[in-house]
């Protein structure tokens, strides 16, 4: 994808956030339910935790809520309202050392930071074009302390008549992928976002690129999000 797609696409999403954050934190507090079965590879209690792509820090609040030793838990958005949504649901837990940074990982390198356990969930499918999507795989690898974790997910939803309904035609001039989908949003105030499809030899492409060992892959979340568990060796 050219650089000036995927600024107009980032773009449009931006704007969508701007316009929904409020519906969607009202919407996203409940963990997913997938997230249970990952903490069989990270055993618990970590000691650190990069959230890529946080939104409201409710991945935050679901290590918050099963681990009582204290962590430092770092998420990154570019969305100021759902950083400070982060900011409020995040502070009961005084045993959570927090570090919210808001930034555009779409078009700038993810920030100097280092995790036992890195996760980007609900993001791949908004980062415009493969080559950056691979790009900030490796990036958040990089991130991954020895011995620690990469988990990441891809949002299936042309699996889901559902969502099918929801996609829009493409209109001007996009010069975009396969897989690459415009879908409206239903709740309080009408919007529309770009959501990119990770089919399975796009997600095993991604797995590949990350350079880090295979622990775990599976669908859940009623079967719209497949994950995947990586881990750094301990030597390296």
């Amino acid at each position: 994808m050219d650089d000036f797609t995927a600024r107009r696409l980032n773009a449009l999403n931006r704007a969508f956030y701007r316009q929904v954050a409020h519906d969607f934190d009202a919407t996203r507090q409940a963990p997913w339910s997938g997230w249970v079965r990952l903490l069989r590879s990270p055993r618990l209690p970590l000691e650190s935790a990069l959230d890529i792509g946080c939104g409201n820090g409710r991945f935050g609040r679901f290590l918050a809520a099963q681990q009582a030793d204290s962590f430092d838990y770092c998420g990154i958005d570019s969305n100021r309202d759902l950083l400070t949504f982060a900011s409020m649901h995040l502070q009961p837990f005084a045993h959570v050392r927090v570090d919210l940074l808001e930034q555009d990982i779409i078009l700038q390198p993810l920030p100097q930071r280092s995790a036992q356990l890195v996760v980007a969930f609900g993001l791949l499918h908004h980062v415009p074009g493969l080559a950056r999507r691979r790009k900030l795989l490796r990036a958040a690898a990089d991130c991954v302390l020895p011995g620690g974790w990469l988990a990441f997910t891809a949002w299936r939803f042309l699996d889901s008549a559902r969502f099918q309904k929801r996609i829009l035609p493409w209109g001007g001039d996009f010069q975009v992928e396969a897989g690459d989908c415009l879908l409206d949003w239903r709740r309080g105030s009408r919007a529309i976002r770009y959501c990119h499809h990770i089919d399975d030899a796009e997600h095993e492409g991604l797995i590949a690129a990350t350079g880090l060992r295979l622990v775990d892959d599976y669908r859940e979340d009623g079967g719209l999000n497949r994950y995947t568990i990586l881990q750094r060796d301990s030597t390296r």
